[in-house]
């Protein structure tokens, strides 16, 4: 766990020796010296409030804007003398250590594959024109489902970096519209614009588009409404939304179970990852049964 102490004198601003209380000023100014946030960066900090998590601190977030874009909250623990703070992951050991990333998974609407009740879940986040994305996107969709057809469940979850990609919304609002046209449809629409990803700029995208709806048969007039008329924009959002939630900043960034995995993980990690999942599931309901085979209960006429 690694903790930051206030210094003396921050980015120039002066803090007296003695200073006892938290100071939102005191704590932006030090937090955008070690951070090294832009000035051009915002910063709202939310008033402190008791942790739940970690008793005789602070929950402290902080919100974060740059170029008309909301970036991840921020989530500072800060003693309450205003002279400790830090960032870290605070586990119960008898919940699950991911529970807090599982509360806030909301896969809704998104596309899918696998079975319902399988027991590994990959929720991914990623940008239709990101190189990365390219590169994990076969081991999302092709890999995956070879290895684990019974046991791996995949969501696909849009998180347009627009800062970076020009034409990643666009994309994931077509996507959205295909998904809502065919659902069936929406992965052939995901390998088809990751394999044609450097051929695809803002100029062409629209005609790009079209081409993909004619060459799988799709209602060209339905797919342009729903395009230009940004139908499924608000989805879009809210997949943003649940994305910054979870402090996403890179993509692609997957969720296995609830663990987080930031940037392109090769197959064959991911596969002993799963596999370690798998093996964890395991070991867990055999200990389950375990304690249960030593249960005396008393017989009952009635059960």
């Amino acid at each position: 766990m690694k903790f930051i102490a206030l210094c003396l004198i921050i980015a120039g601003v002066t803090v007296a020796a003695d200073k006892s209380a938290f100071d939102k000023a005191t704590l932006e100014a030090y937090l955008r010296h070690v951070e090294l946030w832009r000035p051009d960066v915002g910063v709202k900090i939310d008033d402190a409030k008791e942790s739940k998590e970690l008793p005789g601190f602070l929950d402290v977030f902080i919100h974060l804007s740059f170029k008309k874009m909301t970036l991840p909250e921020q989530h500072f623990f800060v003693s309450k003398d205003g002279k400790k703070v830090f960032r870290a992951d605070v586990y119960d050991i008898n919940k699950n250590p991911f529970q807090a990333n599982l509360d806030k998974l909301d896969v809704k609407g998104a596309a899918t594959l696998g079975p319902v009740n399988a027991p590994v879940t990959v929720i991914v986040f990623s940008d239709f024109q990101c190189p990365l994305c390219k590169q994990e996107a076969e081991v999302i969709h092709k890999e995956i489902t070879a290895a684990f057809p019974d046991q791996v469940r995949v969501y696909f979850r849009d998180f347009p970096l627009e800062s970076l990609h020009n034409w990643a919304r666009p994309a994931a609002i077509a996507g959205r519209c295909v998904l809502k046209m065919n659902p069936a449809a929406f992965w052939d629409y995901h390998d088809w614009i990751y394999e044609n990803q450097t051929y695809i700029g803002l100029d062409n995208i629209n005609s790009k588009l079209q081409e993909f709806a004619t060459s799988k048969g799709l209602d060209g007039m339905q797919f342009s409404r729903c395009i230009e008329s940004k139908a499924t924009e608000p989805e879009v959002n809210a997949s943003l939304a649940i994305g910054n939630s979870l402090a996403i900043n890179a993509t692609p960034t997957i969720f296995l179970n609830g663990r987080k995995l930031e940037g392109a993980v090769p197959w064959e990690t991911l596969q002993t990852l799963i596999k370690m999942e798998l093996d964890h599931q395991t070991a867990s309901a055999a200990a389950a049964k375990a304690d249960d085979c030593c249960t005396v209960t008393i017989p009952k006429i009635i059960k």
